[in-house]
């Protein structure tokens, strides 16, 4: 199989948002975008790959090294290397990510409403970075705040979705602050409890993400059409928290996601509209 039909399938599979949204890129530069989707794909199911977290560190450093030497023998990496130096992507831009992802891999409670901030930054936030200058032909569109927003936004809001796969294996994302400003007990994760504490704290988190969406919003609207691809997953985040704004809302139902027809015609409307 061809390295980037390889990469279209992972994300077809693992991030169906992306996926979407990276039909509507055009078609010389799609494979590009599904090469560096795939490549977050691999590296955010790491924790589920493996049995210790050492492994899990194990392999986020195989794919660093083998960004650096240019091959190691996974489609995955052979389209993106091939990406990266089509498009002079940052290594920079891999290097944040991956060591953002070391958190994943173990059990510690985010600390605060910043450092989750910043685990976005650098990855939901660096791939849409990545994927404007895949758009742009290789060059900096100099979009920075729209990138930071609404990759925050997406971020936060994705976390809040997977809160019952987290919470079962013993992960949380939600910031100690948040958590104590509420008098929220991380225990009651473990034991899937909607506590008033938990509901409020991750009231907070809606709040929180709606501000950066309303922040990014109006940088997306100012951007030109050809780099919008990048940002469409965000269209998302609005319909997602507004669900969860519901009177009676559960976080651990598993029933507070859209439907997949309807997140599909939410990123068609907006590739139509924005």
């Amino acid at each position: 199989m061809d390295a980037y039909e390889h990469c279209s399938r992972t994300v077809r599979d693992l991030d169906r948002d992306r996926y979407i949204a990276d039909l509507f890129a055009p078609a010389p530069v799609r494979k590009h975008l599904f090469a560096l989707h795939a490549f977050n794909a691999e590296v955010a199911r790491i924790r589920d790959t493996v049995s210790d977290p050492v492994l899990g560190e194990i392999r986020l450093q195989w794919w660093r090294d083998a960004l650096l030497a240019g091959g190691g023998g996974h489609p995955v990496a052979t389209a993106l290397i091939e990406t990266i130096r089509t498009f002079a992507l940052p290594l920079a831009g891999f290097e944040g990510l991956l060591d953002a992802r070391v958190f994943d891999l173990y059990d510690d409670q985010m600390p605060t409403v910043g450092d989750l901030e910043g685990y976005a930054g650098e990855t939901s936030s660096a791939l849409i970075q990545l994927g404007a200058i895949v758009l742009a032909g290789g060059h900096d569109p100099r979009v920075a705040t729209a990138v930071g927003h609404a990759g925050v936004a997406y971020a936060m809001t994705g976390l809040m979705r997977a809160l019952p796969i987290h919470a079962a294996r013993g992960q949380c994302y939600l910031p100690a602050d948040i958590g104590a400003a509420h008098g929220f007990d991380r225990q009651t994760l473990t034991r899937g409890q909607p506590t008033p504490e938990l509901l409020m704290a991750l009231a907070d988190m809606r709040r929180i993400a709606r501000e950066h969406l309303a922040t990014a919003m109006p940088e997306i609207a100012a951007l030109p059409v050809s780099l919008k691809p990048a940002f469409l997953p965000a269209a998302l985040v609005g319909p997602v928290l507004d669900r969860m704004d519901r009177p009676g809302y559960d976080p651990f139902s598993g029933r507070n996601d859209l439907l997949p027809w309807r997140r599909q015609w939410i990123l068609w409307r907006a590739a139509h509209r924005w």
